[in-house]
């Protein structure tokens, strides 16, 4: 074993002073910085008074929301006078014009069951009173006076009001109770009347029914084939609009494409005049540099409201937002990889006698294509989800019809449809990019 005497550990600590001679920032630098995120986590949760935010937030909201996107609601109301119990549904109901669910069934001395889920809820109404149950608790409404009164005690699930009563059954939805009329919200899982709207021939069928007619059944429409017909009603459903939301997905996706290949196309040529060590020219560079700073400094949403007032709301406002960003963000991307190429190949191409063009061409090109394809397809990819953000200020796309929908506050089903239209076309474009980036640069890593 060395036993190392004063003389020799002196010489060693001379030799690496970098080892025993740490400097602040060294010894302290990730404590300070730690202490320094603690103490800003801390004055942003009192900045943004957020333990009040969090306190005075509608959690049950976004419960509600979420429900509404994966279900659907049916609103028969139930009228009592003295020729009986009449059924009414909302116009534009999701079971059509004259529906009879199975769910609500007849007695014999006129009254009416309804399931509201299966046996466990279900509330039944006759001339005099109602009987509501959920699980093993049943609560009786009379409703032979002018307000309607409970008879024995109230569950939590229950509320009595000056003029009404109302029954809270959770999911499945919930009851109002006035002296000659009863409401029910009854919730069903999914997506109604998706594929066939209920003025298509073939609604309420059957799968193998619909693809009976389509193969072998009479024509339904004498101007066209049934498969023709059952392809119109689906592109024409009146409660999903699939036309004309794959039509506005469409334009999303030509707004993100036209906005980046434009941008591209000017951003290109521009990068070569903003690098310092392709154009030596201090006061172009500094101009055109700055001129994409400020293309991109303007956020897209910004430049689509610019364009829908100059050329009115539709694709050309969102193409041309597209394109004013890009022009931005690609020239500072482009000229940032000219100025970090080596220089040694232009050099030695140069230095051939090769006119200025061949050695950009041999020279520079095989250096920049990698980042320029790259960036390109990534910005091209971003472009798809951001194109949907300008199409809510009227620059076109499904954006436009996803902010209808949404401000309707009723339509989150639809809602939902469009999302997931978007995320799957996002995970495609994201696939596409990343497939073509791996075979133009030659990069098999994944």
């Amino acid at each position: 074993m060395t036993v190392l005497d004063a003389s020799r550990m002196h010489e060693i600590e001379t030799r690496y002073p970098e080892y025993f001679h740490r400097s602040f920032r060294q010894r302290f630098g990730g404590l300070v910085i730690a202490i320094a995120t603690l103490c800003y986590a801390i004055y942003a949760v009192w900045f943004f008074d957020l333990p009040k935010i969090l306190g005075d937030a509608h959690w049950e909201r976004l419960g509600i929301a979420m429900t509404q996107w994966v279900s659907y609601e049916v609103q028969p109301e139930f009228r009592i006078n003295e020729n009986g119990i009449q059924v009414r549904y909302p116009r534009f109901s999701p079971l059509g014009d004259n529906p009879n669910p199975e769910w609500i069934k007849t007695n014999p001395d006129g009254s009416l069951l309804v399931n509201v889920s299966g046996t466990r809820e279900a509330v039944a109404i006759s001339k005099d009173k109602i009987i509501m149950t959920a699980g093993s608790e049943a609560v009786s409404v009379d409703i032979t006076t002018d307000l309607p009164k409970i008879s024995g005690p109230m569950p939590n699930w229950v509320n009595m009001h000056e003029d009404n009563v109302t029954a809270d059954l959770g999911f499945y939805g919930d009851v109002s109770i006035t002296s000659h009329r009863v409401k029910i919200r009854k919730r069903f899982l999914g997506w109604p009347n998706f594929v066939f709207d209920t003025d298509s021939p073939y609604f309420g069928k059957s799968t193998g029914e619909v693809v009976s007619l389509i193969a072998s059944g009479p024509r339904l429409d004498p101007a066209q084939s049934n498969f023709s017909l059952a392809l119109d009603n689906i592109w024409n459903n009146h409660a999903w609009q699939h036309g004309d939301v794959w039509t506005k997905l469409f334009q999303t996706i030509v707004m993100a494409f036209l906005g980046t290949l434009m941008g591209a196309v000017v951003a290109f040529p521009l990068a070569f005049l903003a690098a310092r060590n392709i154009t030596p020219n201090r006061l172009l560079n500094q101009v055109l540099k700055r001129f994409f700073d400020f293309l991109r400094s303007v956020d897209m949403l910004i430049w689509a409201l610019f364009l829908t007032r100059a050329f009115g709301p539709g694709p050309l406002a969102g193409s041309g937002a597209i394109f004013l960003t890009e022009t931005g963000t690609l020239g500072k991307l482009y000229s940032e990889g000219l100025e970090n190429i080596d220089d040694k190949p232009r050099e030695g191409i140069k230095s051939t006698g090769a006119s200025g063009l061949l050695v950009q061409r041999y020279g520079v090109m095989p250096q920049v294509v990698p980042v320029i394809v790259s960036q390109t397809l990534y910005q091209w990819e971003s472009n798809v989800r951001g194109a949907t953000i300008i199409g809510a200020v009227g620059a076109g796309g499904i954006g436009l019809k996803l902010w209808e929908a949404m401000r309707t506050n009723a339509n989150w089903a639809n809602v939902a449809y469009m999302v997931l239209l978007v995320l799957i076309v996002v995970f495609l474009f994201d696939a596409a990019s990343s497939a073509l980036r791996h075979r133009l640069i030659g990069d098999d890593r994944r």
